[in-house]
């Protein structure tokens, strides 16, 4: 993909291990300054009229990882971007099998699927109407294959979402560059994908741009393109920099920001491709006082390149790295879009196969005990209209504990009965009330007092914390500062086994 060609270096985060910062802590860049409340809730409430997710943006978000399968003409001729003058007899993947990929991508915790239907090269995989150049005019199935098709199916099969990503940027196409006319060409390939294959969950945008072959580069009618979207699948959320549902997150390593907010500015990122002052932090962090809902998505290769490449089959993520970046991306309030691409046989490989189901194994090892369960709660008193302080021990995220609103510093805590070790926390925040948590602090009785093990700044849908094995009956969240009454979804604690 390859976005910061069109967008600059966008300040990839490293992606390290998921403590946050040891027990010190570190506020936030211009936290302190931009914190319209003290740490005192009480003293200064703040209005409760917060963003708050769409239906469909809370699905998506609790999905918590997709698989894009980057596939194409690309794929037989071994490059990342195509310059539109290849030949559709070159694509041929005779043992093309997409309940394969939705197979493995089930196996693989992952709950959703998107595919490049249109690369930048403008090669279709889909036999689009509009131009010669798709899989219609290729030797594959005797030009009456449609990818796409396979795609969706497989995943109605498996039961998996279907997401489509098509490429703005087109290097075969004529008009590309007389904006007026491509713009009718581009809304007429999306209306086709939206209409002839179901329920589609979300198009995939970027703001790929260059110049076309009348040498003007070409103006993209956002607008309209998001009209089109709203009109013919409702239900979908759109990705861009420049959302409007979902927003990128600003690398392609994989790794949100900390801290992570899913509001932002839409005044700073104002459309797809726009590089500008303040667009680095925007994309990476969100914005504490942003005005809409817009998470973060983290796209990552399992490859060094995002179209499968022979060479690179000695260079697939390890197990621990991928775990790592669920960490990084999931872990810090985003969603992981892992890419996994077929090779010149429509196959996933057998290496990057074999990496999804120890990435898998390893997740499940990790979370295969939740050690707060059966454990009781409990929570400082104060003025509250919500949830009680139990709801923070059950896996439901639509109950939660409501912190109240006149304490100074609310804390939930959890009695876990007897002398327990871990050394991972998952916190959550009920992200359908919006989101409040600007830090917190995680605790433990060490029989005389309260130590904390951990520290962070915004929750979310979901914040993973690690930290040097630690052994308490006693666990505290306490709510350092919040815009509003903080409402937790859930408090579970793990301990990770030596192999994973």
């Amino acid at each position: 993909m390859n976005r910061r060609h069109f967008l600059g270096a966008a300040g990839a985060a490293a992606v390290g291990a998921w403590t946050p910062r040891g027990l010190t802590g570190v506020a936030a860049p211009g936290a302190a300054a931009r914190r319209l409340t003290s740490p005192c809730l009480g003293a200064a409430r703040v209005p409760t009229d917060l963003p708050v997710p769409s239906a469909a943006q809370l699905s998506w978000q609790r999905d918590e990882t997709a698989m894009f399968v980057h596939f194409g003409v690309n794929t037989f001729t071994n490059r990342e971007w195509g310059d539109g003058t290849e030949s559709p007899a070159l694509f041929d993947p005779r043992g093309l099998d997409a309940r394969q990929w939705a197979r493995e991508a089930k196996a693989g915790g992952f709950r959703a699927m998107i595919l490049t239907a249109k690369h930048h090269d403008g090669f279709c995989l889909w036999p689009s109407a509009l131009t010669d150049h798709s899989v219609a005019r290729s030797p594959w199935r005797d030009g009456k294959g449609d990818v796409v098709h396979d795609l969706v199916e497989a995943c109605r099969a498996e039961g998996l979402r279907a997401g489509l990503y098509l490429s703005p940027w087109d290097r075969h196409e004529p008009s590309y560059g007389d904006s007026p006319r491509y713009m009718d060409y581009y809304v007429g390939q999306l209306t086709e994908l939206l209409t002839r294959y179901g329920p589609v969950s979300e198009v995939w945008f970027d703001g790929a741009n260059g110049e076309g072959p009348n040498g003007k580069r070409q103006v993209y009618h956002w607008e309209r393109i998001h009209r089109t979207v709203r009109t013919l699948q409702p239900g979908a959320v759109m990705f861009s920099d420049a959302g409007p549902d979902v927003r990128w997150i600003g690398n392609e390593d994989g790794a949100a920001g900390d801290p992570n907010w899913s509001m932002v500015n839409p005044a700073l990122v104002p459309y797809a491709g726009f590089s500008g002052p303040g667009v680095e932090r925007a994309l990476q962090h969100g914005d504490r006082d942003g005005t809409v809902w817009r998470p973060g998505e983290a796209d990552v290769s399992i490859r060094p390149g995002w179209f499968w490449h022979p060479a690179e089959s000695d260079r697939v993520k390890s197990a621990a790295a991928l775990v790592e970046l669920y960490g990084a991306s999931v872990g810090r309030n985003s969603k992981l879009l892992l890419n996994v691409p077929p090779t010149t046989d429509g196959l996933l490989h057998d290496v990057d196969v074999r990496r999804l189901a120890e990435f898998r194994a390893r997740l499940d090892a990790i979370f295969a005990t939740d050690l707060s369960a059966g454990a009781s709660a409990s929570a400082i008193a104060g003025r509250s209209d919500g949830g009680g302080p139990a709801a923070v021990l059950d896996a439901d995220p639509d109950t939660y504990w409501a912190a109240p609103d006149d304490a100074p510093q609310p804390w939930v805590e959890v009695d876990l009965g007897r002398p327990v070790t871990f050394d991972t926390v998952v916190l959550q925040e009920a992200i359908q009330l919006g989101q409040r948590v600007e830090s917190y602090r995680l605790q433990c009785w060490d029989g005389a007092r309260l130590v904390t093990v951990a520290r962070g700044t915004t929750i979310g849908h979901k914040k993973l914390d690690r930290f040097a094995p630690v052994t308490a009956r006693r666990v505290r969240l306490t709510i350092d500062a919040a815009m509003a009454a903080a409402r937790i979804g859930r408090l579970a604690l793990y301990r990770t086994p030596p192999d994973a």
